[in-house]
């Protein structure tokens, strides 16, 4: 094996050698037909570095490198810009509008005119534009196949009725606008019916993925008021985009009559598309609806379809993203297949493309325009009619068809969002010469404004009206009743969390309630994805809740924050214990639970820092990650955090270190495993605490009465080790855990599971 190794490693190095030379010796060879002398040689030192930098200026001023450059540049602010709107709570959609912004002549042409030019010069605007359009025809496809048209069929009447009550009357409030400021405002050429329709379409936009968002992180996806939000948001999408598409075909040709043939070969379009086309790709659908069958073949029909469509409609008139949202609306109703195909499309088109939008509407943003009074009077009636014509519109006709006061503002909040579709028909607006730079900037800070409020307008709905109690029995149960939280990522941790549950209640289910919540890294789910990921994340714990016959109600939702929304939940809802497992570490590649202990070994760079300011020791001997630490201080309930070893299905031996009086809480959980389960309790009192404390000692004796041969004590000296094999979980406090893994850093290491809790 050896003299192999080094037989390989010389016939390589002698191959090299050879291939160098030869290499050499044709280069020499044929640099002899050269009409002029090779001269590289004698150039000077100082030369070559000057043709150096100059071919490096021509390689930064080539086409594809400015591109390149500016979608780094525009992703990388677009993402935490996102990220910092989202600490506020407010979607990342809106960071990335302002990212775009920024980096217009608004803000970086204003102040650093000279990065904005080497950034943005005039040439390379072209392309991104281009590159803009296509992630604008994917994001529209992804759209389309986001709209579940099922529930317009389930539940159409009110909401068909609030939505276009929601179209109806901020578009007839913004043509009444556009006759008060088309003087002032309107490019030159454009006639007044084709600015008034365009004005009038731009109020009554809402945006659907943006409402569905955050309709989802509100945890009202389940809900009566969430469901009648989508389908209205849904209604008004299609809606407007034909409105859109009608406005479009007027500004065009100019005149109503004029339009009427676009108007009537968009018909047919649409026609061919739902009663021809959508059965074929159907059947597609229905036979290959898994990733292993999803071949290249097939999606290339699908993105094809999407491209020809696209086409049709630009040709036709209507623009080309009706034809992306049209193909997606009749993309397969296979809830697997549009789920699989979503995620294929969805990364590329809002994480790579869709900043390039944003970019492009702020390059052509430029606030600094509305430099006079009446350029903000302007904006304040714009922002004004178009919260009034979609928010009290929308809410009105809610409330009109049954809807209480709670329902129907919040109703109204949401579909005054405008967000991203808003900018699509805008740019669209600004394209066809409809909208001059100042109108066009105006209307962008009305889309920002609008949706920016709908945060905030939840909230206070939310504070000043109560909501309607559904007639949700798992809701009303909780009254009265011993309430646990389970917060799990990992399918398989959350099982044995249930089973821990199970033993703290399991002979009092009627007076208890189990709650299973999961949270997605990530606000971006989409309905389809949703429901896979909410099924496959709970069929493990389904299992086990017949297995051994303890109901939960589960929860699902995307979030940003895991541990915000937790402790939320936990503190805000009427829980009385909440139960989670140690997060994953990102130093090793697996659970820190398993693991535990390893974290004196592994230097967290911001513990670090705590150590040489004398804030924070250098190693952390606790076990726990520091968002666990972060998670225990914000949550104003119990908690048992699990470190989890193998936890044997049947539990009957259970350790319980007491370190201090202050442990005496803990009995609180002995109690109920040993009036639920048939288990035996082992106290460890190393330090003599139940020894010396008459309370605690009493308290103990009380429970060896009621429960008799269960309880014991151990008085073992701290020299003596204790055999912890022998227990199938310890329950300890989060304070004595501290102590006792900082006195004896090998000791977590031996244990098995564990669960900490914190009173």
């Amino acid at each position: 094996m050896f003299k192999s190794k080094y037989r390989s490693t010389f016939f390589y190095l002698a191959i090299l050698i050879i291939g160098i030379a030869l290499g050499y010796f044709i280069i020499h060879q044929g640099s002899q037909f050269e009409n002029q002398p090779h001269t590289t040689a004698d150039v000077p030192l100082h030369s070559a570095w000057s043709h150096f930098l100059d071919h490096l200026h021509e390689n930064l001023s080539y086409p594809l490198a400015i591109l390149m450059l500016q979608i780094i540049t525009i992703i990388f602010v677009a993402r935490i810009f996102g990220i910092l709107f989202r600490k506020i709570g407010q979607p990342s959609v809106i960071g990335e509008i302002v990212a775009g912004i920024a980096l217009g002549p608004s803000l970086l042409g204003n102040y650093f005119p000279e990065i904005s030019t080497f950034l943005f010069p005039v040439s390379s605007l072209g392309n991104l534009g281009v590159l803009s359009q296509i992630g604008l025809v994917l994001f529209m496809f992804v759209v389309g196949m986001e709209l579940d048209l099922k529930i317009l069929k389930n539940k159409a009447q009110d909401a068909i009725v609030i939505s276009h009550v929601s179209i109806i009357f901020p578009f007839l409030l913004g043509m009444g606008l556009a006759y008060v400021i088309f003087q002032t405002t309107a490019p030159e050429g454009i006639s007044f019916l084709s600015y008034a329709l365009f004005i009038g379409i731009s109020m009554s936009i809402t945006a659907f993925p943006v409402l569905a968002r955050i309709v989802q992180e509100r945890g009202m996806s389940k809900t009566r008021l969430g469901s009648i939000a989508i389908t209205c948001a849904a209604a008004d999408d299609i809606t407007a985009w034909c409105l859109l598409a009608a406005v479009i075909a007027v500004v065009k040709a100019g005149s109503v009559v004029s339009a009427v043939y676009t108007i009537a070969f968009a018909a047919g379009y649409v026609l061919l598309m739902v009663r021809f086309v959508k059965p074929f790709l159907q059947r597609i659908g229905d036979l290959h609806s898994t990733k292993e069958r999803l071949g290249k073949s097939i999606v290339g029909i699908f993105f094809l379809t999407l491209l020809i469509s696209s086409w049709t409609t630009e040709v036709i008139g209507i623009h080309a993203l009706f034809g992306a949202f049209m193909a997606g609306v009749i993309m397969p109703t296979n809830t697997s297949f549009r789920s699989i195909f979503i995620e294929k499309v969805e990364d590329v088109a809002q994480v790579l493309l869709l900043p390039l939008f944003f970019v492009f509407t702020g390059l052509r943003t430029q606030i600094g325009l509305l430099n006079e009074a009446e350029h903000w009077q302007t904006c304040f009636w714009v922002v004004t009619i178009a919260v009034v014509g979609k928010f009290i519109g929308s809410a009105l006709s809610a409330r009109f068809v049954g809807q209480n006061w709670h329902s129907s503002l919040t109703i109204g909040a949401l579909m005054n969002t405008r967000g991203l579709m808003e900018l699509v028909a805008l740019n669209i607006g600004y394209d066809l010469g409809v909208l001059t730079d100042e109108m066009f900037a105006i209307l962008v800070l009305m889309a920002l404004i609008t949706t920016f409020m709908t945060g905030p307008a939840l909230d206070l709905i939310n504070k000043f009206f109560k909501p309607e109690i559904e007639n949700n029995g798992d809701l009303i149960s909780k009254k009265n009743k011993y309430n646990i939280l389970i917060s799990f990522g990992n399918p398989n941790s959350g099982k044995i969390l249930l089973r821990i549950a199970n033993m703290l209640i399991k002979k009092s289910k009627e007076n208890s309630t189990v709650t299973a919540l999961h949270l997605s890294i990530g606000n971006e789910l989409n309905t389809y994805n949703s429901i896979e990921y909410e099924r496959d994340n709970f069929s493990v714990l389904n299992d086990e809740s017949e297995k051994i016959e303890q109901p939960y109600t589960g929860i699902f939702r995307g979030t940003d924050n895991i541990n915000d929304d937790i402790a939320k939940m936990a503190n805000e809802e009427d829980f009385d214990l909440l139960l989670t497992g140690i997060g994953q570490s990102v130093y090793e590649g697996s659970v820190l639970g398993s693991i535990i202990g390893f974290t004196s070994k592994v230097v967290n760079p911001e513990r670090l820092l705590g150590s040489l300011t004398g804030k924070e020791s250098l190693f952390n001997h606790s076990g726990f990650e520091d968002k666990t630490t972060a998670l225990l201080k914000a949550v104003h309930i119990p908690c048992g955090i699990l470190v989890d070893r193998g936890l044997p299905e049947e539990v009957k031996n259970i350790l319980v270190p007491i370190k201090t009086l202050s442990d005496s809480f803990l009995l609180i959980y002995v109690h109920k495993l040993v009036q639920n389960n048939d288990v035996k309790i082992s106290f460890l009192d190393e330090d003599e605490v139940i020894k010396t404390s008459v309370e605690l000692k009493e308290a103990i004796r009380s429970l060896d009465y009621a429960a008799p041969n269960q309880i014991n004590i151990i008085e073992e000296p701290k020299t003596k080790d204790i055999d912890y094999s022998s227990f199938d979980i310890i329950l300890i406090s989060f304070i004595a855990w501290k102590q006792i893994s900082f006195e004896k850093e090998q000791w977590t290491k031996k244990l098995p599971s564990t669960l900490i809790l914190k009173p």
